[in-house]
């Protein structure tokens, strides 16, 4: 009595199908996933910008025009007064009755979320400009405090080509 020793399996041609197919799936999907993260990078400092000015131009409201760090120019000063709560005139601190304003930004500020200072939270505070500056490596943003401008402190170019500090 002679036994069959089939066995079952795949075909050499079989396997050459599948991965074939499986290097098509990874040649559409990487560039998409590599693209995904970059957008959402460009995103992420786009909301950050957005809040940012949304908080200066609050501030600014309620400050009869005034705007942050505009009487000494610090960047400590620029934090607290968007951070901390404030007086008619600026001024910082926690009595209910007289800092009646603010905080405009809850949990300080955004770091940066690109470029060569990527994680950065603090501020150059500068009265031209802003322009962003290379020789600040620790500086996540520069705001005019005579302008109430503010950008991200990165030269470097989105997908499409525009530099973050023209965003």
């Amino acid at each position: 009595m002679r036994r069959s020793s089939k066995v079952a399996g795949f075909s050499l041609l079989e396997l050459l199908i599948v991965v074939v197919i499986i290097g098509m799936i990874a040649w559409i999907a990487v560039p998409r996933i590599s693209r995904g993260a970059r957008g959402a990078a460009d995103s992420s400092v786009r909301a950050n910008l957005a809040a940012l000015r949304n908080a200066i131009d609050l501030y600014a409201a309620e400050h009869n025009g005034a705007l942050p760090a505009q009487s000494d120019n610090s960047p400590s000063t620029f934090v607290a007064q968007l951070t901390g709560k404030t007086d008619i005139h600026g001024n910082v601190g926690s009595d209910s009755g007289v800092h009646i304003y603010g905080p405009y930004l809850l949990s300080g500020l955004p770091p940066l979320s690109i470029g060569p200072v990527s994680g950065a939270e603090s501020v150059l505070v500068a009265t031209t400009g802003p322009t962003a500056d290379q020789t600040q490596q620790t500086v996540g943003w520069v705001y005019n405090s005579l302008t109430g401008d503010i950008i991200a402190n990165c030269t470097e170019s989105d997908e499409t080509g525009r530099t973050y500090d023209t965003y």
